[in-house]
Order: C-alpha cells, then structure tokens, then sequence
C-alpha cells in the first residue's frame, strides 16, 4: 500500500463535477438529461477571441512566458480594472493564472497553516473550505443567511476574528447563491477589519460583470485602506465564456505578489501563451457578447425563480447577480442530496445539493441558469410533475 500524506485526507472535492459526470453516464446510456448543475456558460467564446488564439499560434507564440503573464495582457487587466472599478492597478501586480482556482489556492496556501483561522463563506465555493482544511488551517465559515438574501451580517464576521485569524474570503455576487453583498455591509466590515492590520482579504469578483435589477457591483478595491492586504481574484472564465481556457488573475498587494509569482513558477510555470493572447483579445475587443449574456442570463433568471417558487414545498429568493438560483426545498421532506437524487435519477434533471457547499447548505439545492429558457422550462416542469 503506498503511503499518502496525511493531508490528502482533508482535501475535499467539487461535487457539481461528480454531478455532470453521472449526467453524463446517464445522457450516454439514452437518457434525456436537463443539467442546471453545472456552473458554466452555454455560450461559446466570442469569435474574435478564439482567432486571436489561433493566430498566436500562427505567429510562433509557441514558449514559455514570464510567469505572471505576458506584460501586454497585465496592462489590458491593470486597464479594464480602471475602467470597471475605477481603481488604478500597477501591472507589476497582476499575476495570471490558470483558472480563479489557483488564486484562491495561492492565497489560502500563504496564510494556511496549523494555528491558524481563515475565515470563509458557507454555502460557499466547496475550494474555499477543501483547501483551508488541507493547508492545516481551521476553517470558520461565515454564514450567508436566506433571511438576508445570501449576505452577511459585518458585525457577525467580525465577531469571529480573533489573534489566530490570517485571511477572510469573500465573494460577491457569489457561488453558490447569487447573493450580491450589498455596500453598506462591506463598508462595515472594511471598517472593522481596519483594527485588525494582520488580516488579509481575499475577494472573489470572478462574477463581477454579472448583477441585475441595476445593483451595483461593489469591489473591496475600492477601498484603499485595505489595499496593502488585498488580494483580488478574477477572469476570464465567467464573464467571456472561456472556462476551459483556464484564464484568471489575482490582484497582490506589494508584499505578496513575490509570493504568488514564486508559487506560479513552482506550480505551473506560466500560462499557456496562445490563451494569454485570446484573454488580451478578450478585454480589449468588442464587449457585445458579454451584454447579450448578460441579458440572456437575466431573462433565464426571472423565469427559473418563478417556476420554483410554483413548485409545493419550494420558495427561491431572487438572486442578485452570477447565474445560480438557490431555492429552499425543506418543504419538500428531503434533504437536499437525497432530492438532488431523486431529481437527477427519476426526472432527468441535475442539479447541486446544498451541502456541497457547506453544512449550511442543508435544506438548499443549487440550480445553474447557465441554460436555455426551453431546457430550464422543461426542468420545470418535470420537477413539478415529480413533486406532485
């Protein structure tokens, strides 16, 4: 028997993936399946994005890069940042990566380490909590509450910060709710966060394009305050439909962007050129794609929240941005993997339990609205005619 390191016994894993892949099974086997499990655009990568990438290609990009990233693209990040968010950011800062995920991962693995408290959203993305517990950290979770549409109370997190706390996470609008924090509330807890100098921040904006009924996406960058502590995670995946282009970012401050380039070097090196080149194609070409999503994305959301709150023993808050709907289901007698079960085996329809992203999950599912009208339409329906 090879003998693993004890703290492969603490990473955790991403149960929407377990999810597509059983769909997938299904769908190969003949079934007909409706997925709203899976957190991905069904939009394809804008043209002009994907010919960029084929002419680097073309044109020889064909090596390594500087580990984080291409200067080009850091100044097209440190330039679209001071367009959205009206922050100017040194390039020297940015550094690329493949995928949100190894932001996050960068981050948590500085400032995780036995002793020591990170502070995360639950329900929140399952990583946040997998890889705090692998780090050796304990993992305190900050309940996001229906009754506060998926926000937080700022006096609440800052009550749970004490001498061992290293790092807070936050995300907004957020995976797995699409609750939208409002101002008010970050600007508490940037308030109280200002008595404790040796915290971190890590905020998670990777939905930052994606708010409706006019909500203002509220970013921690704009609170220079905090800046020397701040790390800033974002990209491509989302927001362009480029998820399997692995394309994200982080956003150091001075103390740690040594840190986090030291990190790329050591995990991948850099990333792939031909993709850096499509996500500069990405923020510096045309944005109508990113609208029309959008607005797809806001038609699909209305539509999937009145259809739940139709179904007996459901009621679903109106989520504030990203594309999830986060019902709860208690009224139903499941619990929510048993339902998400039953959803996917007996009605054709994948979905996310709850739990999946945390104990305080329990009583919810998660559904992607990543999907056409029709598909969520007949999801619907189907769930209606297998409650009944």
């Amino acid at each position: 028997m090879l003998r693993l390191s004890e703290k492969m016994s603490r990473l955790g894993t991403e149960t929407a993936f377990e999810v597509l892949a059983r769909a997938d099974a299904l769908a190969r086997q003949g079934r007909d399946i409706v997925n709203l499990g899976i957190g991905q655009p069904d939009f394809k990568t804008p043209g002009h994005v994907v010919e960029a990438a084929v002419k680097a290609l073309r044109d020889g990009h064909h090596g390594y890069t500087p580990a984080p990233g291409i200067l080009e693209l850091r100044e097209a990040v440190a330039a679209d940042i001071a367009l959205r968010r009206s922050v100017e950011v040194d390039p020297a800062h940015i550094v690329v990566v493949p995928g949100g995920k190894v932001t996050m991962f960068f981050a948590i693995a500085m400032f995780g380490e036995p002793g020591a408290d990170i502070l995360y959203p639950n329900p929140g993305f399952p990583i946040y909590e997998s890889v705090i517990n692998w780090s050796g950290a304990r993992a305190v979770a900050i309940p996001l509450l229906e009754e506060r549409d998926f926000s937080f109370d700022a006096q609440a997190v800052l009550d749970l910060v004490t001498p061992r706390t290293r790092l807070v996470i936050l995300n907004s609008p957020a995976n797995p709710t699409g609750g939208a924090v409002p101002r008010a509330a970050i600007e508490r807890l940037v308030e109280g966060l200002l008595e404790h100098p040796r915290v971190a921040v890590l905020s998670d904006e990777i939905y930052s394009r994606m708010t409706y009924d006019g909500r203002e996406h509220v970013s921690l960058l704009d609170f220079p305050e905090i800046a020397d502590r701040l790390i800033l995670l974002d990209g491509w995946s989302k927001t362009y439909a480029m998820t399997g282009w692995r394309m994200g970012y982080g956003v150091w401050p001075q103390a740690l962007v040594e840190g986090a380039t030291r990190l790329a070097v050591n995990c991948h090196s850099c990333v792939n050129a031909a993709a850096q080149y499509a996500g500069l194609a990405a923020l510096t070409g045309p944005q109508d794609s990113v609208h029309e999503m959008v607005r797809a994305f806001d038609r699909r959301r209305r539509v999937i929240v009145d259809g739940l709150n139709r179904l007996p023993g459901v009621r679903c808050r109106t989520p504030g941005g990203a594309f999830y709907a986060f019902p709860n289901v208690t009224g139903t007698g499941m619990e929510a993997r048993t339902l998400q079960s039953l959803l996917l085996e007996e009605a054709g329809v994948a979905t996310v339990a709850g739990t999946s992203f945390g104990a305080h999950g329990e009583g919810y599912l998660r559904f992607s609205y990543a999907n056409s009208v029709e598909n969520i339409e007949r999801a619907l329906e189907r769930i209606a005619a297998l409650l009944a």
